[in-house]
């Protein structure tokens, strides 16, 4: 007995050595399996981190008139690159470069494969309008350098009157570009690069829904809008029987507003062609603006001054009374706009004449060129706000008036139907302000508001001024369309052609014709 357990627990020591080896086995394997696995994932994050750089020519190779030559002929060394200490974000534009032994890269030769886009050759040397940056990611990107107006005689001779337009620049990603040294014959001694690149994809401006709403959707809506104050100043100023002071100032009015429109018009399509043509366009914008609000202005004052005098039967013609307003408005609306100009032009810092209207993307810190700043847009603009709160009062205390009023006059009867037309004057233009003041802000839908509601003020302006009151109707049917009209929805009614023919301005006496 005591043989056989003895044996047995022999045979249990033996299992448990047996186990304990296949463990420390299992245990090893799968430490190299770890180490393994680990090595591989080095070597990938090695391969990845290594940059890929692509040269045009041989390794030994340089460009040398815009062929590939071994490097031995011309005496120089091959072409090593060269790359950019700074960041991508940041704006240094690779002033401070590395060494090539620094940065893990490994070179690819060969020509861009640039399918469907353009090969492009853009030479990098000191002083050159053009600057090729080398990232250590292999990242080359391209700034377009612009000239630095009254650069000093020591930054010429060093070749640096070109500073870095750093909001021209591309970016050409692995595949896209090669570069690599270039000797120029007549000029042996210039350490030049070269790239060809594939020309980046440029998306269609027509895609672009700021771009649309800014260059197509606002001219169209300006030109509708000029459409509608055209047919206004024409219908005031060709019928005889609308050319009184309140016709006349209607056709000013119109005309001011007209060419408010084709200077902003001019100001979209100037606005990167030169400083002068941008402010001229601005001066004109801001000056007929202003016009029209005096014009407002002195309608309001007739027409209260009217209701305020005892008698309105004042030996003054409408034409001299149009003389003297018109030596008002346009007396006060150019002197504003003179100030305006020498406070922009003399008062005005440079650095606060950020106009941002009409920008691709106002969002952006590019300011315009040219755009009359701050303290001249102020100087217009406190005029208009005073004019309004005249216009206000004139508003509150003629109305007042024609409230406490129970029988009227001729005159008086027409000044009601004018009063009528010159308040809601007042509420389109200022509302139309409002959306003009508040499209400068760099939120886009307040300019799309003001986009949209430019040919609908026009068309309210049509509507108060010729549409809405029934004698322009009427005199409208009896000059254009009459009995020979094609239309028979615009030909005028027995009783308008009875009242317009043998009665007309005997029943305007008697005050009974529609205003």
């Amino acid at each position: 007995m005591r043989i056989i357990i003895s044996s047995r627990s022999l045979n249990g020591g033996r299992g448990r050595s047996l186990l304990r080896l296949v463990f420390a086995v299992l245990v090893q394997l799968h430490a190299c399996a770890a180490g393994l696995q680990q090595n591989a994932a080095a070597a990938e994050s090695a391969a990845a981190a290594t940059a890929v750089v692509h040269k045009c020519c041989g390794r030994d190779e340089i460009v040398v008139v815009n062929r590939c030559r071994h490097a031995n002929e011309t005496s120089t060394a091959p072409w090593t690159p060269e790359f950019s200490a700074s960041h991508e974000d940041e704006p240094a534009a690779g002033q401070n470069t590395l060494p090539a032994s620094s940065v893990p890269y490994k070179l690819a030769t060969g020509f861009p494969n640039c399918k469907t886009r353009q090969q492009w050759l853009v030479y990098h040397y000191r002083g050159s309008g053009d600057r090729l940056v080398l990232y250590p990611s292999g990242k080359l990107r391209h700034y377009v350098l612009k000239h630095q107006h009254g650069s000093n005689e020591e930054q010429q001779q060093q070749h640096r009157d070109f500073i870095v337009d750093h909001e021209r620049s591309f970016d050409y990603e692995q595949g896209f570009y090669c570069l690599d040294k270039v000797i120029d014959i007549d000029r042996p001694d210039l350490n030049a690069q070269v790239a060809v690149i594939c020309t980046p994809q440029i998306p269609s401006p027509w895609t672009d829904s700021d771009f649309v709403m800014r260059r197509i959707v606002n001219p169209i809506c300006h030109a509708i809008a000029i459409a509608c104050l055209l047919l206004v100043a024409v219908v005031h100023f060709v019928l005889p029987q609308l050319r009184d002071l309140i016709g006349n100032m209607v056709t000013t009015l119109a005309g001011c507003m007209i060419v408010a429109r084709i200077a902003n018009i001019v100001r979209i399509f100037v606005e990167y062609n030169g400083p002068i043509s941008y402010l001229t366009a601005d001066s004109f914008l801001y000056t007929s603006t202003l016009g029209s609000f005096f014009w407002l202005n002195a309608m309001g004052y007739y027409i209260w001054r009217t209701f305020k005098s005892r008698n309105v039967f004042l030996r003054i013609t409408d034409g001299r009374k149009y003389c003297y307003y018109s030596l008002y408005v346009w007396g006060c609306t150019l002197t504003m706009s003179g100030m305006a100009l020498f406070a922009h032009l003399i008062l005005d810092s440079r650095h606060n004449n950020v106009n941002r209207n009409y920008s691709s993307h106002p969002s952006t810190t590019t300011s315009i060129e040219g755009a009359i700043g701050w303290l001249g847009i102020a100087v217009i603009f406190v005029p208009v706000i005073c004019t309004i709160l005249v216009n206000l009062f004139f508003y509150v205390s003629t109305n007042t008036v024609i409230k406490r009023m129970s029988t009227y006059g001729q005159i008086h009867h027409k000044m009601k139907y004018s009063f009528d037309m010159f308040s809601k004057l007042f509420a389109i233009m200022v509302v139309d302000l409002t959306l003009f003041i508040l499209s400068w802000t760099q939120h886009d839908s307040l300019f799309y508001m003001h986009v949209v509601f430019n040919p609908i003020q026009a068309a309210l302006v049509l509507y108060v001024t010729v549409i809405r009151p029934k004698r322009v109707k009427f005199l409208l049917r009896k000059a254009c369309c009459y009995e020979r009209c094609i239309l028979p929805c615009c030909r005028p009614k027995e009783t308008d052609v009875q009242a317009g023919t043998e009665w007309g301005e005997e029943m305007m006496a008697f005050n009974t014709a529609d205003y």
